[in-house]
């Protein structure tokens, strides 16, 4: 489930040709479309020929896109599913024989190993799983799709640049089916704007190059806010008398007043000089943390809560935090019973989104939202009781 930076690339600027507006119809025409722009934009027609010339519609792209972010399981199955001895094991490993460029990235952007070594693991179990989808395809392929197209043309002109870098081969590249490249998964502008020579060779070679991948992805995530020396998230204890209608990431304030509520760290110490919000990914019977500014920038990397906090509990074990306590939350929803809640939601004026089954950040704000005014716990966990009740 890979989305580096799509959220970033939402933001890019798209130039005076509106060409957020161009999608859909013949494909040739299409990539004729593209070609003109890339000349006008100030590309040599002959590289932009050369550029391409191996271009076609990626089929099994569009099924991917379809497809992507389904995230039926909670956060204790997903988290038991991602995180296994293996992948420890191996982050632990590759902690130590990469220790000198590890201290590297942390001196220059200040972004901690286990972070790195959590979106290695995840993004491409470590550099072994990078992708078999042509990059060039699948961005122009998505491109031409009317879906998210603002999303993915401006990257179809930053794979040019890369290509007259000596960085990029329309027919060689090959990563996610969303376009990312190599170990960490990068974006070709997100590679323009902070891609890094980490081993000096002259070249950014994500998909070969573990110092480049990893500097890279330190430059990435300190350009997208991480704030050096700070945590992310910690596993805590709750009071029994807990206002349950303040916990998620809508409720911020300093873990000092947390503390004085009776929030308390499983391990460590609160944070308590900085702002934050109490996370229930299961309920109020289910594990609890509190997150802290910097994991706000997991988001910039993936969209979903439940990766997003896996991601950062996983960074935590990789420098020793314990096991979590899973506790003993209620059953979640099926599926079918998540659609089913979702859609009594809407009927009530709740934004939840598309009606897929998934509890996104719609749906828990809805859910909490929808509990204070029932006289229900807040914890934003929805239930078969909740959905009977409405």
């Amino acid at each position: 489930m890979r989305f580096l930076s799509l959220l970033t690339a939402a933001g890019l600027t798209l130039g005076s040709m509106a060409s957020a507006q161009q999608c859909g119809g013949s494909f040739a025409n299409f990539v004729q479309g593209l070609k003109s722009e890339a000349i006008a934009r100030g590309h040599a027609p002959a590289t932009v020929n050369s550029f391409f010339a191996s271009a076609r519609q990626d089929q099994a792209v569009l099924k991917a896109d379809r497809q992507q972010g389904v995230f039926q399981k909670d956060f204790t199955e997903f988290a038991r599913h991602l995180i296994s001895a293996n992948r420890l094991n191996t982050g632990r490993a590759k902690a130590q024989s990469y220790d000198r460029l590890f201290d590297r990235i942390e001196a220059t952007y200040g972004v901690d190993r286990g972070v790195l070594l959590a979106f290695w693991a995840f993004e491409t179990d470590f550099g072994g799983f990078q992708g078999n989808i042509n990059t060039l395809n699948a961005l122009v392929t998505l491109s031409h799709d009317c879906r998210r197209p603002e999303l993915f043309r401006p990257q179809v002109f930053a794979a040019l640049k890369l290509y007259e870098r000596g960085d990029f081969s329309p027919t060689k590249t090959t990563g996610a089916w969303a376009g990312e490249i190599g170990m960490v998964q990068m974006l070709p502008q997100d590679i323009i704007d902070n891609g890094v020579d980490g081993d000096g060779d002259g070249h950014v070679s994500l998909k070969t190059s573990a110092a480049d991948a990893l500097m890279s992805g330190g430059k990435m995530l300190a350009h997208l806010g991480w704030r050096k020396g700070e945590p992310w998230l910690q596993e805590v204890t709750l009071p029994s008398n807990m206002n349950w209608a303040e916990t998620g990431l809508r409720t911020t304030k300093p873990a000092s007043a947390w503390a004085a509520q009776g929030v308390r760290p499983r391990h460590g110490q609160l944070a308590t000089n900085l702002p934050a919000s109490i996370l229930l990914p299961q309920g109020r019977g289910g594990p609890a943390f509190i997150s802290y500014p910097n994991f706000r920038v997991f988001f910039e990397w993936n969209q979903s809560f439940t990766y997003v906090l896996t991601a950062a509990y996983f960074a935590n074990r990789l420098q020793g935090a314990p096991v979590f306590d899973a506790g003993n939350p209620d059953p979640g929803l099926s599926s079918a019973q998540m659609k089913e809640l979702q859609s009594k939601l809407a009927q009530r004026g709740y934004d939840v989104g598309k009606i897929d089954g998934i509890l996104g950040a719609g749906t828990r704000a809805a859910v909490q939202d929808v509990q204070q005014k029932l006289g229900l716990p807040a914890d934003a966990w929805p239930t078969r009781a909740l959905l009977n009740r409405l």
